[in-house]
């Protein structure tokens, strides 16, 4: 083997475009987080550049990232022939996470830089990504309720046993030893119990206010008909925590969501995308089961992007993100929101297609101005670019890249995961776009 790698690898792989765009960004901040003394730390530009090649590649495992600079010839070359200890690419992973989000925004600047980018029409969605928790390690208030009382009524008894006369149970049963372990699942399960009612204290929070909501929605649209409105009106949220809610003692931060696979414990990872290149451009994690509570965080992180590299006009989203509260949201952020009100299904009929537009109505509220909107032949052509962005970004994360489940625990660990993730997706596919 030669000293060096430089002749085994194509002059427009990936690993050498990673180098050269790792070259380019500012790491002063975390450089500066190392201390002087003891043995010289592995340079942070060769860190990062090993672990978004790895993380391009589906190596996500500390122990198999060191393994792979041993065996592959472009992490040898990410790594100049050293080979960091999976201690240390952990430790790095996990010290350094928040540094990233400055350094996710560099990226985009290198990329308008490079004539790639600019900001235009996005789309947005998300996706559920397994936490590194089983679900089965988990427990419901229902269960955690009916345990406790189980548990309380076994260590009332072991103490009457104790008071009582001596018999042949006394060499049978360690009374200390069962009193201790069921203290112990006690003091757990009364640990769980109270993040339980925390979340729903939260919730019915977040209930409330949708159904004082709905409740005048309600009241305005009966003032405007000048009648009693029909139908059921909306049910008051019931305070507490229901029976079904659980908590995970792996990962307590995770969450029990809905997959197309079944219910998993997962987090609800979040990417905006460009339209015209599929970057990500915006991000984050969520512990929501469902869409709707995440335009408002997605908006506050594309505000928070550089006037420089332009302004979002569109947004096109699914019906999961719909409610007037966030369609307002968009049109108060400057920008034309797209969600239709209600799923949309694949194969419409021949009516439906080539059903006339309708006349724009007079004087509309910002749902009734988009749904006529997406009436519309542009709006339906707007709309339509949906499935071919963000959703062909998660298949790409999940089957070419691979990633799945997250390394990490803990909602401030895996929103960096995610961020990591992202910034992978991003140079792969920067790495393409820079030679069309």
């Amino acid at each position: 083997m030669p000293g060096n790698c430089e002749g085994w690898l194509d002059e427009n792989s990936l690993a050498r475009f990673v180098v050269e765009i790792m070259e380019q960004l500012d790491t002063h901040p975390i450089e500066q987080a190392y201390g002087g003394g003891g043995s010289p730390p592995y340079p942070p530009k060769m860190m990062l550049a090993l672990l978004f090649y790895c993380y391009t590649q589906g190596i996500f495992s500390s122990r198999k990232i060191e393994r792979a600079s041993y065996e592959q010839i472009p992490v040898l070359f990410i790594t100049g022939g050293t080979h960091p200890d999976h201690d240390s690419i952990n430790s790095f992973r996990k010290r350094f996470l928040r540094e990233l989000s400055d350094l996710f925004v560099k990226l985009l600047q290198i990329a308008h830089g490079m004539g790639i980018l600019k900001l235009g029409d996005i789309s947005m969605d998300g996706t559920k990504i397994k936490a590194n928790a089983s679900k089965h390690k988990a427990m419901s208030w229902g269960y955690a309720s009916k345990l406790e009382a189980q548990l309380r009524s076994e260590v009332e008894a072991l103490i009457k046993r104790a008071e009582s006369e001596s018999g042949p149970w006394k060499q049978e049963i360690d009374i200390p030893a069962e009193l201790r372990r069921r203290e112990v699942r006690l003091e757990k399960i009364v640990e769980v119990k109270a993040e339980l009612e925390r979340r729903a204290a939260k919730r019915y929070e977040h209930e409330q206010a949708d159904y004082e909501a709905k409740l005048k929605e309600r009241e305005e649209k009966a003032q405007q008909r000048g009648r009693k409105l029909g139908g059921k009106a909306p049910k008051a949220p019931e305070p507490g925590p229901q029976a079904k809610d659980q908590a995970n003692f792996t990962d307590e931060e995770s969450r029990i969501m809905p997959t197309a696979s079944g219910f998993e414990q997962a987090y609800n990872a979040q990417a905006s995308v460009d339209l015209a290149t599929l970057l990500i451009i915006g991000q984050h994690v969520s512990q929501n089961p469902n869409d709707k509570q995440e335009v408002a965080p997605a908006l506050d992180v594309l505000s928070r992007l550089p006037d420089d590299l332009g302004n979002i006009a569109k947004a096109a989203a699914d019906s999961g993100y719909f409610s007037k509260d966030n369609t307002q949201r968009f049109e108060k952020a400057g920008i034309e929101p797209y969600m239709p009100s209600d799923r949309q299904y694949h194969n419409p009929t021949l009516e439906e297609r080539f059903a006339k537009v309708p006349e724009a109505p007079k004087d509309p509220d910002s749902v009734n101005a988009m749904a006529h909107r997406m009436k519309t032949e542009a709006g339906k052509a707007f709309y339509a670019q949906r499935k071919s962005t963000v959703e062909p970004v998660f298949g790409i994360i999940k089957e070419v890249m691979g990633f799945r489940r997250f390394m990490l625990r803990g909602l401030d660990a895996v929103q960096g995961e995610w961020l990591l993730v992202c910034m992978a997706f991003n140079l792969k596919r920067l790495c393409v776009l820079r030679l069309e």
